[in-house]
């Protein structure tokens, strides 16, 4: 009796599983071609739209008086891209590059640097240290050297290049604890910095007719997408933000910005491992390897590059997330474990500058003030070690 219900079980299973073996060998071609398909389209869009970088970017300029570079900060290679694009700026009517990293305090004397006869790198230091005391890389002081050399090339009847500070200097020398209203408004005494670089870029560009590349972090940089955030009274726990910088341009200026998003990994959802991903779910580097990594910016709206889909921290709140709704155009220069971080400036921090720089240590709940010189330069040069945390990437 038993021998007889084993046989019938392996019998019903034989049957079962030559039915299930005959589904899969019909649905398997349907899956291998649905994958082939999701990377060849965009590949053979990319073949026959790629441009280089820079022309990529200055073509945006020809219908949008607002670029922004969506960054992720102390990349050597995405400061290098900014630093070539100020002759092509030049040439096509764009005078200014606006940048995160400064502060508006400081313009007067950051304009006089990059006019002088003589680059004085003290001063470029100073400018630098007075915005964040910990921001030791040299690749942002570097565009300051780029913009003074250019304009030193210039007849001396012409327009000169000009480096826009978007910030203030934030004052984080009471900070402790935890944020509040009262602490964050003696923080951010000038009032909400994405309000305020708004103001900066309204003033000085759109008012005046004129054209800008801003070099700012991802966050700022959106436009059309709003971040995600939890919240307990939101659709699906999450509220979407619509009050960064580049959301403010965009509410204001529809059509006269445009977000280019630089390389980089994506967080992952929350509690979820690796922290970092890969965009587009990987899809990007699986063309850009077929491309032999071949440095290039495309659009993503429209494009079969832009309905490429991911599943990152960035489409929570956002169903059936692509990359043509975080941004609107996309620069590849390296695969993401060949980016390296930038060089770094030995001379920023000293036993001199010490007392006055651990004043001023920026966002002191995110990672301990440090005690001392040492540990500052450990928690910088850990930061800083962005092939460690790339390697991280889908792990």
């Amino acid at each position: 009796m038993i021998a007889n219900y084993r046989l019938f079980i392996n019998f019903k299973d034989t049957i079962m599983f030559k039915k299930i073996s005959s589904f899969f060998v019909i649905l398997l071609p349907v899956c291998l071609f649905s994958q082939t398909e999701a990377i060849d389209r965009p590949l053979q869009y990319l073949s026959a739209n790629k441009m280089s970088p820079q022309e990529y970017i200055v073509s945006k300029f020809a219908t949008r008086d607002i670029v922004l570079l969506s960054e992720e900060h102390r990349i050597k290679e995405n400061l290098e891209l900014v630093k070539s694009l100020i002759p092509f700026l030049y040439k096509n009517g764009v005078y200014t590059i606006g940048m995160e990293f400064g502060a508006s305090e400081n313009q007067k004397t950051l304009d006089s640097l990059i006019l002088a006869p003589e680059y004085n790198e003290n001063i470029a230091r100073k400018l630098m240290f007075n915005y964040n005391s910990g921001w030791v890389f040299k690749g942002y002081t570097d565009i300051y050297k780029a913009a003074w050399l250019f304009n030193k090339s210039l007849p001396e009847s012409a327009k000169k290049f000009r480096i826009l500070n978007l910030s203030y200097r934030y004052n984080w020398s009471s900070f402790s604890g935890y944020r509040t209203p009262e602490k964050m408004m003696k923080v951010f005494y000038k009032g909400n910095t994405e309000i305020y670089r708004f103001g900066i870029v309204e003033k000085e560009i759109m008012t005046k007719d004129d054209k800008i590349l801003i070099l700012t972090g991802d966050i700022h940089a959106f436009t059309r997408y709003k971040f995600p955030v939890y919240d307990f009274l939101g659709e699906d726990f999450v509220r979407l933000e619509n009050g960064y910088f580049g959301n403010l341009l965009y509410a204001k200026y529809p059509q006269k910005v445009y977000t280019v998003l630089l390389h980089k990994p994506f967080m992952n959802r929350p509690d979820t491992k690796p922290e970092l991903v890969s965009p587009a779910n990987g899809a990007i580097e699986t063309i850009m390897q077929k491309m032999e990594y071949e440095p290039v910016g495309f659009d993503l709206v429209n494009t079969p590059l832009g309905k490429l889909r991911d599943d990152s921290y960035y489409s929570l709140g956002h169903k059936n997330c692509a990359l043509e709704d975080i941004a609107d155009g996309y620069v590849f220069l390296k695969p993401l474990k060949k980016l390296s971080g930038c060089d770094i400036d030995t001379a920023f921090l000293t036993e001199k500058n010490w007392e006055q720089a651990k004043e001023n240590v920026a966002d002191p709940d995110w990672r301990p003030r440090p005690n001392s010189l040492e540990e500052y330069w450990k928690q910088i040069l850990e930061y800083a070690d962005v092939p460690k945390k790339y390697a991280e990437v889908d792990k």
